[in-house]
């Protein structure tokens, strides 16, 4: 008789599954590499996620949006939500060489999966919305106050941060260097004064 599934192993396995498929993409990855990565036999993944392959990626893009809330929580109790939304971006300048490679997940979800998955693309497009939802309310929020002196509409600056994002998962990978990745996102921040 199967017993109760575990969830802490179950949020363990998702979270190699997901490295290995944000380093190769969802197409590249195989079964090997997720038995590899994740120490998990074929038939254990295929036990825990019946959906195979298809239903571990989706469980990898979902974590993401666990990350995704406790930034909100953490915009939503700052007293400099734009501080901390520009020094979320100028933190990836930091980040390590093959971090830089990597790229987002969700980001690289959408290029690689669409005409290919519209599920999956669909599912990386609704995480990219809510992030620019989110940005969008705190950039009015900011404004009605007058901590934000943009007069560009909240919802033209969400739509840029997201495209500003999509876009620095390019260039981190063709210019994987501190002081450029820096001054690029310095430079494209100046929106958010």
């Amino acid at each position: 008789m199967k017993g109760r599934p575990n969830i802490y192993q179950d949020k363990e396995l998702i979270l190699k599954a997901q490295k290995i498929f944000w380093e190769k993409g969802f197409t590249a990855t195989s079964l090997n590499d997720l038995s590899t990565s994740t120490g998990a036999g074929a038939g254990s993944l295929y036990n825990s996620f019946k959906g195979g392959k298809k239903e571990l990626f989706k469980k990898s893009l979902e974590q993401r949006r666990e990350d995704f809330e406790n930034f909100k929580n953490t915009l939503n109790k700052s007293e400099d939500p734009i501080g901390l939304i520009k020094n979320f971006f100028l933190n990836i300048a930091n980040a390590k060489y093959n971090d830089h490679m990597k790229g987002c997940i969700v980001a690289n979800t959408l290029v690689e999966m669409t005409f290919v998955d519209e599920n999956l693309k669909d599912e990386a497009v609704e995480i990219l919305k809510e992030t620019e939802k989110l940005y969008t309310s705190v950039i009015q929020e900011q404004q009605n106050k007058g901590t934000l002196k943009s007069t560009i509409p909240a919802e033209v600056l969400g739509k840029y941060l997201i495209s500003f994002w999509c876009g620095i998962n390019s260039l981190r990978r063709m210019y994987p260097d501190k002081k450029t990745l820096k001054t690029q996102m310095e430079l494209q921040l100046q929106l958010l004064q």
